[in-house]
């Protein structure tokens, strides 16, 4: 136990920021998490269902984390983090009817609305530290596989999704997903793992590779399905990132 503290203690040191570049990252960053939920709320304003206005934020947000970390680092990524982190509790205290916050609050999580939109950004977070912290910048591949894979599952499931099954919810909100939705999240997986081969230099597409990587698309998919409802945002990063660094790297 002390050892993890330790590394974590460590982690948030080296990869604090300089002052350089909170004076510019900082404020580039909060204007382009802020952006990126306008946009979400602007079609959801338009008549877009939250299914698709909560991915279109996500995606962006997990993509420009994804190539941060590829093209300056883990601190561009925790200071970008911390901008976002400013964005979406400025959409929770303007709460319902505001543009931004509609964006994300699903109406089917009626009354834990506000809860479900806290629980994914905060599992998000521990996904991406605990990431990080065990695996270094192979956690781009979770950022990937979160941003693309688990992404793709709730709007083709608000679209395609007949056959649905129940999953665990940590609230009185019952939550389902869909088979359609899951089989998206298994394509979508496999792409964004090979995307990150392709911007990680740690990670090895040997003899055998694309077996693995229809592997532990499997497994990031099976982890999104037997996710609480709203924890998936973790596991679909930690679940990949493991396994990428156990076999790929």
């Amino acid at each position: 136990m002390n050892g993890i503290l330790e590394r974590a203690a460590g982690f948030f040191i080296e990869n604090f920021p300089s002052w350089k570049a909170l004076a510019i990252g900082g404020p580039l960053g909060l204007a382009w998490s802020f952006a990126a939920l306008w946009v979400a709320g602007k079609l959801k304003q338009r008549g877009t269902k939250t299914g698709y206005t909560r991915k279109v934020f996500h995606f962006l947000i997990f993509s420009t984390a994804a190539a941060l970390q590829w093209r300056l680092g883990t601190p561009a990524v925790c200071l970008f983090g911390g901008m976002c982190s400013l964005t979406v509790f400025f959409a929770v205290w303007r709460g319902p009817g505001h543009m931004l916050y509609e964006a994300m609050a699903r109406e089917k999580d009626e009354p834990h609305r506000t809860f479900f939109i806290l629980v994914p950004y905060f599992t998000t977070l521990l996904g991406g530290l605990a990431s990080n912290i065990l695996f270094g910048s192979v956690a781009v591949a979770g950022y990937l596989v979160a941003g693309l894979g688990d992404a793709i599952g709730e709007p083709v499931g608000t679209r395609f999704g007949k056959h649905r099954y129940r999953v665990r919810s940590l609230s009185s909100v019952p939550a389902t997903r869909s088979l359609e939705g899951s089989t998206a999240v298994f394509a979508l997986s496999a792409v964004a793992l090979v995307l990150a081969a392709m911007v990680s230099p740690r990670i090895a597409l040997a003899h055998y590779g694309v077996l693995k990587i229809l592997a532990i698309a499997a497994a990031s998919a099976l982890a999104e399905a037997v996710s609480p409802h709203g924890w998936d945002n973790a596991t679909m990063q930690v679940v990949p990132t493991a396994l990428v660094w156990l076999w790929l790297t």
